[in-house]
């Protein structure tokens, strides 16, 4: 059963067509890449699948239900989580408090709890604070949890930036262009970190310029152009492919 299924998804903006007769199944498990050259529509595409733009016309199921004219906080409780492009992370918070601002989607308490600090408030938080904590580790950042947001590495701002993504506990974990500035071994790192991800039963959607590292990783790549859908399938499928080569390629990958 597919997890995420878009059909004839079409965006405008004035007379301009962001996206155009888009449709693409994602199955449950799957890491599934999305590329094209600059202004493709990929994030554009993102925007829509979190809620960010709301569609003109198509069909939008996830997780067996309708999300056409969702909001991005109703997508999040659905179980679409995703990263940006630009960091956006609270610079000024620890790292610790960024991911549990991510897990606070998840939590009951209400403002009289939080006023009251009820017992019931107190383990709540603690279980934020103890799964953030987790979620640290599980993505590499082995610094101090109290360290500032703006005092961290760049690789390991994406990073955090990740596990702020995952303790929305999503069914899709979205992220746009996960490995961009990254160096080698940060890439690498991080292909790893998205396997492991996937292994614990968390679906991927990546947008990614990193050809090498989409070719390895993905177990299957749909392909932008113009707003358009020119190519998808398995990644030797689609490296091969005339149509891909000539508008994004360039040469083979190999």
């Amino acid at each position: 059963m597919n997890l995420l299924e878009l059909s004839g998804m079409v965006k405008r903006f004035g007379g301009l067509s962001a996206l155009t007769d888009v449709s693409l199944h994602i199955g449950r498990g799957e890491i599934y890449g999305l590329i094209g050259p600059n202004g493709a529509g990929k994030t554009t595409l993102f925007n829509v699948i979190t809620g960010l733009y709301q569609p003109d016309s198509g069909e939008f199921n996830f997780n067996g239900k309708s999300y056409r004219s969702a909001k991005p906080h109703e997508l999040a409780k659905a179980g679409i989580a995703r990263t940006f492009q630009n960091i956006r992370l609270f610079e000024n918070l620890t790292a610790l408090e960024n991911v549990m601002i991510g897990r606070h989607v998840r939590t009951r308490a209400g403002v009289i709890g939080s006023i009251m600090n009820s017992r019931a408030t107190r383990l709540e938080e603690k279980a934020c604070r103890d799964r953030a904590g987790e979620l640290l580790q599980l993505v590499g950042l082995s610094r101090p949890h109290q360290t500032l947001a703006r005092n961290l590495s760049y690789g390991e701002q994406r990073r955090l930036e990740i596990a702020r993504a995952l303790a929305t506990e999503p069914l899709l974990l979205a992220l746009d262009e996960p490995a961009a500035g990254m160096n080698p071994t940060e890439t690498e790192n991080l292909k790893s970190l998205l396997e492991g991800i996937r292994n614990s039963g968390i679906t991927v959607l990546l947008i990614e310029h990193d050809v090498k590292l989409i070719m390895g990783l993905c177990d299957r790549v749909a392909v932008l152009d113009y707003g358009r859908k020119i190519a998808e399938g398995v990644p030797d499928e689609v490296r091969n492919d005339p149509a891909v080569i000539s508008a994004y390629l360039g040469v083979d990958v190999e």
